[in-house]
Protein backbone atom coordinates (compact mmCIF):
# COMPACT_ATOMS: atom_id res chain seq x y z
CA UNK A 1 0.00 0.00 0.00
CA UNK A 2 1.33 3.44 -0.88
CA UNK A 3 1.11 6.58 1.26
CA UNK A 4 -1.91 7.92 -0.64
CA UNK A 5 -4.03 4.92 0.36
CA UNK A 6 -3.14 5.51 4.03
CA UNK A 7 -4.00 9.22 3.74
CA UNK A 8 -7.33 8.38 2.11
CA UNK A 9 -7.90 5.89 4.92
CA UNK A 10 -7.36 8.73 7.38
CA UNK A 11 -9.86 10.92 5.54
CA UNK A 12 -12.36 8.06 5.55
CA UNK A 13 -11.75 7.57 9.29
CA UNK A 14 -12.53 11.24 9.97
CA UNK A 15 -15.63 11.14 7.76
CA UNK A 16 -16.88 7.98 9.44
CA UNK A 17 -16.17 9.36 12.91
CA UNK A 18 -18.46 12.24 12.01
CA UNK A 19 -21.07 9.86 10.62
CA UNK A 20 -21.11 7.79 13.81
CA UNK A 21 -21.35 10.93 15.90
CA UNK A 22 -24.38 11.89 13.81
CA UNK A 23 -25.93 8.44 14.29
CA UNK A 24 -25.50 8.82 18.04
CA UNK A 25 -27.19 12.21 18.36
CA UNK A 26 -29.33 13.23 15.37
CA UNK A 27 -32.33 11.00 16.04
CA UNK A 28 -32.32 12.03 19.71
CA UNK A 29 -32.12 15.71 18.71
CA UNK A 30 -35.06 15.13 16.38
CA UNK A 31 -36.95 13.52 19.25
CA UNK A 32 -36.39 16.65 21.36
CA UNK A 33 -37.18 19.24 18.67
CA UNK A 34 -39.79 17.57 16.45
CA UNK A 35 -43.46 18.47 16.83
CA UNK A 36 -44.56 14.83 16.53
CA UNK A 37 -42.96 11.36 16.92
CA UNK A 38 -43.32 10.70 13.18
CA UNK A 39 -40.92 13.59 12.50
CA UNK A 40 -38.23 12.31 14.88
CA UNK A 41 -35.91 11.02 12.16
CA UNK A 42 -36.68 13.81 9.68
CA UNK A 43 -33.19 15.33 10.20
CA UNK A 44 -31.72 11.88 9.55
CA UNK A 45 -33.80 11.67 6.38
CA UNK A 46 -32.67 15.10 5.15
CA UNK A 47 -29.07 14.02 5.73
CA UNK A 48 -29.55 11.02 3.48
CA UNK A 49 -31.53 13.05 0.93
CA UNK A 50 -28.50 15.33 0.68
CA UNK A 51 -26.26 12.29 0.33
CA UNK A 52 -28.48 10.79 -2.36
CA UNK A 53 -28.72 14.04 -4.33
CA UNK A 54 -24.93 14.45 -4.17
CA UNK A 55 -24.02 11.02 -5.51
CA UNK A 56 -24.38 11.73 -9.23
CA UNK A 57 -23.05 15.34 -9.20
CA UNK A 58 -20.10 14.32 -6.99
CA UNK A 59 -18.80 11.79 -9.51
CA UNK A 60 -19.34 14.10 -12.46
CA UNK A 61 -17.80 17.10 -10.68
CA UNK A 62 -14.76 15.03 -9.77
CA UNK A 63 -14.38 13.95 -13.38
CA UNK A 64 -14.16 17.62 -14.33
CA UNK A 65 -12.13 19.11 -11.47
CA UNK A 66 -10.38 16.00 -10.13
CA UNK A 67 -10.88 13.77 -7.10
CA UNK A 68 -8.82 15.92 -4.74
CA UNK A 69 -10.65 19.18 -5.52
CA UNK A 70 -13.94 17.32 -5.26
CA UNK A 71 -13.05 16.10 -1.78
CA UNK A 72 -12.04 19.66 -0.83
CA UNK A 73 -15.49 20.83 -1.96
CA UNK A 74 -17.31 18.10 -0.06
CA UNK A 75 -15.50 18.81 3.20
CA UNK A 76 -16.17 22.54 2.82
CA UNK A 77 -19.91 21.91 2.44
CA UNK A 78 -19.74 19.67 5.52
CA UNK A 79 -18.13 22.48 7.52
CA UNK A 80 -20.96 24.83 6.52
CA UNK A 81 -23.56 22.22 7.49
CA UNK A 82 -21.98 21.68 10.92
CA UNK A 83 -21.95 25.44 11.56
CA UNK A 84 -25.65 25.71 10.68
CA UNK A 85 -26.49 22.83 13.00
CA UNK A 86 -24.76 24.62 15.89
CA UNK A 87 -26.78 27.77 15.22
CA UNK A 88 -30.00 25.77 14.90
CA UNK A 89 -29.50 23.97 18.20
CA UNK A 90 -28.73 27.20 20.02
CA UNK A 91 -32.01 28.63 18.71
CA UNK A 92 -33.97 25.32 18.90
CA UNK A 93 -34.83 25.60 15.20
CA UNK A 94 -35.91 22.14 13.97
CA UNK A 95 -36.05 22.93 10.25
CA UNK A 96 -32.80 24.90 10.22
CA UNK A 97 -31.18 21.92 11.94
CA UNK A 98 -32.64 19.65 9.26
CA UNK A 99 -31.19 21.91 6.55
CA UNK A 100 -27.82 21.70 8.28
CA UNK A 101 -27.95 17.89 8.21
CA UNK A 102 -28.96 18.13 4.53
CA UNK A 103 -25.69 19.98 3.82
CA UNK A 104 -23.81 17.42 5.91
CA UNK A 105 -25.34 14.72 3.74
CA UNK A 106 -24.05 16.43 0.60
CA UNK A 107 -20.57 16.52 2.10
CA UNK A 108 -20.83 12.84 3.02
CA UNK A 109 -21.98 12.10 -0.54
CA UNK A 110 -18.63 13.34 -1.82
CA UNK A 111 -16.83 11.37 0.90
CA UNK A 112 -18.38 8.04 -0.13
CA UNK A 113 -16.01 8.14 -3.12
CA UNK A 114 -12.89 7.80 -0.95
CA UNK A 115 -13.01 4.03 -1.47
CA UNK A 116 -13.05 4.38 -5.27
CA UNK A 117 -10.18 6.88 -5.08
CA UNK A 118 -8.17 4.29 -3.12
CA UNK A 119 -8.63 1.78 -5.96
CA UNK A 120 -7.30 4.33 -8.43
CA UNK A 121 -4.04 5.00 -6.56
CA UNK A 122 -2.94 1.34 -6.28
CA UNK A 123 -2.20 -1.57 -8.63
CA UNK A 124 -4.81 -4.13 -9.72
CA UNK A 125 -3.55 -6.83 -7.33
CA UNK A 126 -4.11 -4.59 -4.31
CA UNK A 127 -7.61 -3.30 -5.07
CA UNK A 128 -9.55 -5.36 -2.53
CA UNK A 129 -6.95 -4.67 0.17
CA UNK A 130 -7.00 -0.95 -0.64
CA UNK A 131 -10.80 -0.83 -0.28
CA UNK A 132 -10.54 -2.75 2.98
CA UNK A 133 -7.81 -0.46 4.33
CA UNK A 134 -9.82 2.67 3.56
CA UNK A 135 -12.88 1.15 5.17
CA UNK A 136 -10.73 0.07 8.15
CA UNK A 137 -10.36 3.74 9.00
CA UNK A 138 -13.76 3.28 10.58
CA UNK A 139 -12.13 1.47 13.52
CA UNK A 140 -10.91 4.85 14.70
CA UNK A 141 -14.42 6.17 14.20
CA UNK A 142 -15.91 3.37 16.28
CA UNK A 143 -13.96 4.51 19.32
CA UNK A 144 -13.88 8.28 18.85
CA UNK A 145 -17.37 8.94 17.39
CA UNK A 146 -19.58 7.79 20.29
CA UNK A 147 -17.13 9.09 22.91
CA UNK A 148 -17.06 12.48 21.21
CA UNK A 149 -20.86 12.49 21.28
CA UNK A 150 -20.92 11.67 25.01
CA UNK A 151 -18.29 14.15 26.18
CA UNK A 152 -19.47 17.01 23.96
CA UNK A 153 -23.14 16.62 24.90
CA UNK A 154 -23.18 19.67 27.19
CA UNK A 155 -20.10 21.46 25.85
CA UNK A 156 -22.03 24.58 24.86
CA UNK A 157 -24.23 24.79 27.94
CA UNK A 158 -28.00 24.73 27.43
CA UNK A 159 -27.77 23.87 23.72
CA UNK A 160 -27.67 20.09 24.24
CA UNK A 161 -25.59 18.19 21.67
CA UNK A 162 -24.44 21.42 19.96
CA UNK A 163 -20.91 20.64 21.12
CA UNK A 164 -20.99 17.47 19.01
CA UNK A 165 -21.20 19.61 15.90
CA UNK A 166 -18.23 21.68 17.01
CA UNK A 167 -16.33 18.40 17.09
CA UNK A 168 -17.75 17.47 13.69
CA UNK A 169 -16.57 20.75 12.20
CA UNK A 170 -13.08 20.06 13.55
CA UNK A 171 -13.04 16.59 11.95
CA UNK A 172 -13.74 18.08 8.52
CA UNK A 173 -10.99 20.67 8.95
CA UNK A 174 -8.47 17.93 9.79
CA UNK A 175 -9.59 15.99 6.69
CA UNK A 176 -8.85 19.06 4.57
CA UNK A 177 -5.31 19.08 5.98
CA UNK A 178 -4.78 15.38 5.14
CA UNK A 179 -6.04 15.92 1.61
CA UNK A 180 -3.39 18.59 1.09
CA UNK A 181 -0.70 15.87 1.29
CA UNK A 182 -2.59 13.33 -0.84
CA UNK A 183 -1.71 12.78 -4.50
CA UNK A 184 -4.54 11.37 -6.61
CA UNK A 185 -3.69 10.93 -10.31
CA UNK A 186 -5.77 12.83 -12.82
CA UNK A 187 -7.73 11.08 -15.53
CA UNK A 188 -5.43 9.04 -17.75
CA UNK A 189 -5.62 9.34 -21.51
CA UNK A 190 -7.64 6.16 -21.90
CA UNK A 191 -10.36 7.55 -19.68
CA UNK A 192 -10.64 10.62 -21.86
CA UNK A 193 -10.48 8.96 -25.30
CA UNK A 194 -11.95 5.45 -24.96
CA UNK A 195 -15.45 4.99 -26.30
CA UNK A 196 -17.95 4.66 -23.46
CA UNK A 197 -21.00 2.42 -23.63
CA UNK A 198 -24.47 3.79 -22.84
CA UNK A 199 -25.27 3.83 -19.13
CA UNK A 200 -28.21 1.47 -19.53
CA UNK A 201 -25.92 -1.11 -21.11
CA UNK A 202 -23.69 -0.93 -18.05
CA UNK A 203 -26.44 -1.09 -15.42
CA UNK A 204 -28.18 -4.02 -17.14
CA UNK A 205 -25.12 -6.22 -16.70
CA UNK A 206 -25.88 -9.11 -14.32
CA UNK A 207 -22.73 -8.38 -12.32
CA UNK A 208 -23.73 -4.73 -11.88
CA UNK A 209 -27.20 -5.79 -10.73
CA UNK A 210 -25.75 -8.17 -8.14
CA UNK A 211 -23.35 -5.49 -6.84
CA UNK A 212 -26.10 -2.88 -6.49
CA UNK A 213 -28.62 -5.23 -4.87
CA UNK A 214 -26.12 -6.56 -2.31
CA UNK A 215 -24.83 -3.08 -1.42
CA UNK A 216 -28.37 -1.71 -1.30
CA UNK A 217 -29.76 -4.43 0.96
CA UNK A 218 -26.73 -4.45 3.23
CA UNK A 219 -26.80 -0.67 3.69
CA UNK A 220 -30.59 -0.34 3.99
CA UNK A 221 -30.90 -3.04 6.65
CA UNK A 222 -27.90 -1.73 8.55
CA UNK A 223 -29.07 1.89 8.43
CA UNK A 224 -32.65 1.08 9.37
CA UNK A 225 -31.75 -0.96 12.45
CA UNK A 226 -28.81 1.24 13.46
CA UNK A 227 -30.87 4.45 13.27
CA UNK A 228 -33.72 2.96 15.27
CA UNK A 229 -31.52 1.39 17.96
CA UNK A 230 -30.95 4.56 20.09
CA UNK A 231 -34.71 5.23 19.95
CA UNK A 232 -35.60 1.65 20.89
CA UNK A 233 -33.07 1.62 23.74
CA UNK A 234 -34.39 4.93 25.08
CA UNK A 235 -37.90 3.48 24.97
CA UNK A 236 -36.67 0.48 26.96
CA UNK A 237 -35.21 2.76 29.64
CA UNK A 238 -31.52 2.70 28.73
CA UNK A 239 -29.38 5.84 29.05
CA UNK A 240 -27.77 7.78 26.22
CA UNK A 241 -24.33 6.54 27.33
CA UNK A 242 -25.52 2.90 27.11
CA UNK A 243 -26.93 3.49 23.61
CA UNK A 244 -23.69 5.20 22.52
CA UNK A 245 -21.72 2.22 23.86
CA UNK A 246 -23.83 -0.16 21.75
CA UNK A 247 -23.31 2.03 18.68
CA UNK A 248 -19.56 2.04 19.38
CA UNK A 249 -19.41 -1.75 19.28
CA UNK A 250 -21.64 -1.81 16.23
CA UNK A 251 -19.19 0.41 14.37
CA UNK A 252 -16.29 -1.79 15.49
CA UNK A 253 -18.22 -4.67 13.93
CA UNK A 254 -18.59 -2.61 10.76
CA UNK A 255 -14.91 -1.80 10.34
CA UNK A 256 -12.60 -4.15 12.27
CA UNK A 257 -13.24 -6.95 9.73
CA UNK A 258 -11.90 -4.59 7.04
CA UNK A 259 -8.38 -5.59 8.10
CA UNK A 260 -8.97 -9.06 6.69
CA UNK A 261 -12.02 -8.81 4.40
CA UNK A 262 -9.75 -8.19 1.39
CA UNK A 263 -7.74 -11.33 2.19
CA UNK A 264 -10.94 -13.35 2.61
CA UNK A 265 -12.14 -12.15 -0.79
CA UNK A 266 -8.80 -13.05 -2.37
CA UNK A 267 -8.92 -16.55 -0.86
CA UNK A 268 -12.60 -17.52 -1.08
CA UNK A 269 -14.04 -15.15 -3.71
CA UNK A 270 -16.63 -12.38 -3.64
CA UNK A 271 -19.80 -14.47 -3.52
CA UNK A 272 -18.89 -16.55 -0.42
CA UNK A 273 -17.92 -13.40 1.48
CA UNK A 274 -21.21 -11.72 0.55
CA UNK A 275 -23.10 -14.87 1.60
CA UNK A 276 -21.29 -14.71 4.96
CA UNK A 277 -22.42 -11.11 5.34
CA UNK A 278 -26.03 -12.14 4.83
CA UNK A 279 -25.65 -14.86 7.50
CA UNK A 280 -24.42 -12.29 10.04
CA UNK A 281 -27.38 -10.05 9.20
CA UNK A 282 -29.79 -12.95 9.76
CA UNK A 283 -28.09 -13.62 13.10
CA UNK A 284 -28.67 -9.96 14.04
CA UNK A 285 -32.39 -10.28 13.35
CA UNK A 286 -32.62 -13.52 15.31
CA UNK A 287 -30.97 -11.97 18.36
CA UNK A 288 -33.16 -8.84 18.21
CA UNK A 289 -36.26 -11.02 18.15
CA UNK A 290 -35.09 -12.91 21.24
CA UNK A 291 -35.17 -9.94 23.63
CA UNK A 292 -34.47 -6.28 24.41
CA UNK A 293 -31.77 -6.44 27.06
CA UNK A 294 -28.57 -4.43 26.64
CA UNK A 295 -26.82 -7.71 25.76
CA UNK A 296 -29.33 -8.35 22.95
CA UNK A 297 -28.85 -4.87 21.46
CA UNK A 298 -25.06 -5.10 21.78
CA UNK A 299 -24.65 -8.56 20.25
CA UNK A 300 -27.15 -7.96 17.47
CA UNK A 301 -25.53 -4.72 16.37
CA UNK A 302 -22.05 -6.28 16.32
CA UNK A 303 -23.42 -8.97 13.98
CA UNK A 304 -25.16 -6.26 11.94
CA UNK A 305 -21.89 -4.40 11.53
CA UNK A 306 -19.94 -7.48 10.41
CA UNK A 307 -22.68 -8.39 7.95
CA UNK A 308 -22.63 -4.89 6.45
CA UNK A 309 -18.84 -5.03 6.10
CA UNK A 310 -18.79 -8.28 4.15
CA UNK A 311 -21.69 -7.30 1.91
CA UNK A 312 -20.65 -3.70 1.21
CA UNK A 313 -16.93 -4.28 0.60
CA UNK A 314 -17.71 -7.30 -1.58
CA UNK A 315 -20.25 -5.30 -3.59
CA UNK A 316 -17.85 -2.35 -3.93
CA UNK A 317 -15.13 -4.51 -5.44
CA UNK A 318 -17.66 -6.30 -7.65
CA UNK A 319 -19.00 -3.09 -9.17
CA UNK A 320 -15.48 -1.94 -10.13
CA UNK A 321 -15.31 -4.90 -12.54
CA UNK A 322 -18.33 -3.75 -14.55
CA UNK A 323 -17.06 -0.59 -16.23
CA UNK A 324 -14.24 0.59 -18.46
CA UNK A 325 -12.00 3.55 -17.56
CA UNK A 326 -14.02 5.95 -19.73
CA UNK A 327 -17.24 4.82 -17.99
CA UNK A 328 -15.96 5.25 -14.42
CA UNK A 329 -17.70 8.50 -13.45
CA UNK A 330 -21.21 7.68 -14.66
CA UNK A 331 -21.03 4.06 -13.47
CA UNK A 332 -19.96 5.01 -9.97
CA UNK A 333 -22.59 7.76 -9.92
CA UNK A 334 -25.32 5.31 -10.91
CA UNK A 335 -24.21 2.80 -8.29
CA UNK A 336 -24.09 5.39 -5.50
CA UNK A 337 -27.45 6.91 -6.49
CA UNK A 338 -29.25 3.56 -6.59
CA UNK A 339 -27.81 2.44 -3.26
CA UNK A 340 -28.23 5.67 -1.33
CA UNK A 341 -31.67 6.50 -2.67
CA UNK A 342 -32.89 3.36 -0.92
CA UNK A 343 -30.84 4.18 2.18
CA UNK A 344 -32.62 7.56 2.22
CA UNK A 345 -35.99 5.83 2.20
CA UNK A 346 -34.87 3.67 5.13
CA UNK A 347 -33.72 6.76 7.06
CA UNK A 348 -37.07 8.45 6.48
CA UNK A 349 -38.91 5.33 7.64
CA UNK A 350 -36.86 4.39 10.72
CA UNK A 351 -38.43 6.79 13.22
CA UNK A 352 -41.99 6.11 12.09
CA UNK A 353 -41.50 2.34 12.04
CA UNK A 354 -39.96 2.25 15.52
CA UNK A 355 -42.68 4.52 16.97
CA UNK A 356 -45.69 2.99 15.23
CA UNK A 357 -44.81 -0.62 14.39
CA UNK A 358 -42.31 -1.36 17.14
CA UNK A 359 -38.75 -2.65 17.32
CA UNK A 360 -39.44 -6.33 16.74
CA UNK A 361 -41.77 -5.66 13.80
CA UNK A 362 -38.95 -3.74 12.11
CA UNK A 363 -36.74 -6.82 12.33
CA UNK A 364 -39.40 -9.03 10.74
CA UNK A 365 -39.83 -6.51 7.93
CA UNK A 366 -36.14 -6.49 6.91
CA UNK A 367 -35.85 -10.28 6.90
CA UNK A 368 -37.21 -10.72 3.32
CA UNK A 369 -34.72 -8.11 2.05
CA UNK A 370 -31.75 -10.18 3.19
CA UNK A 371 -33.24 -13.33 1.68
CA UNK A 372 -33.74 -11.43 -1.59
CA UNK A 373 -30.05 -10.47 -1.66
CA UNK A 374 -29.05 -14.10 -1.09
CA UNK A 375 -31.32 -15.19 -3.95
CA UNK A 376 -29.82 -12.58 -6.29
CA UNK A 377 -26.27 -13.73 -5.52
CA UNK A 378 -27.28 -17.36 -5.98
CA UNK A 379 -29.32 -17.12 -9.16
CA UNK A 380 -27.47 -14.29 -10.94
CA UNK A 381 -24.09 -13.93 -9.27
CA UNK A 382 -22.95 -17.56 -9.48
CA UNK A 383 -23.33 -17.54 -13.29
CA UNK A 384 -21.61 -14.20 -13.82
CA UNK A 385 -18.63 -14.20 -11.46
CA UNK A 386 -16.12 -12.98 -14.03
CA UNK A 387 -15.64 -9.27 -14.87
CA UNK A 388 -17.97 -8.23 -17.66
CA UNK A 389 -16.42 -4.98 -18.83
CA UNK A 390 -13.48 -5.08 -21.16
CA UNK A 391 -10.48 -2.91 -20.41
Amino acid sequence: MNLNVFLLSGCQALLTTGNILLVSVVALIGQNLAASPSMTTFPVATQFIGLMLATIPASLIMRRIGRKNGFYLGNSIGILGAALCILALQGEQFYLFSFGTFLLGIGIGFGTLYRFAAVEVCDDQSKSKAISLVMAGGVVAAVIGPQLAIYSQDLLGEAEFAGAFVGLLGLYVIALCLLFFTHIPKEVAAEETDKARPLMTIVRQPTFIVAVVVAMVGYVVMNLLMTATPLAMARCGFTFAQAAHVIEWHVLGMFVPSFFTGSLIARFGLNPVMYAGAVFMLACIGINLMGVSEWHFWTALVCLGIGWNFMFIGATQLVTTTYRPAEKAKSQAANEFLVFSMVTVSAMSAGWMEAVLGWQAMNWIVLPLILWAVAVIFYIGRSHSEPVAAT
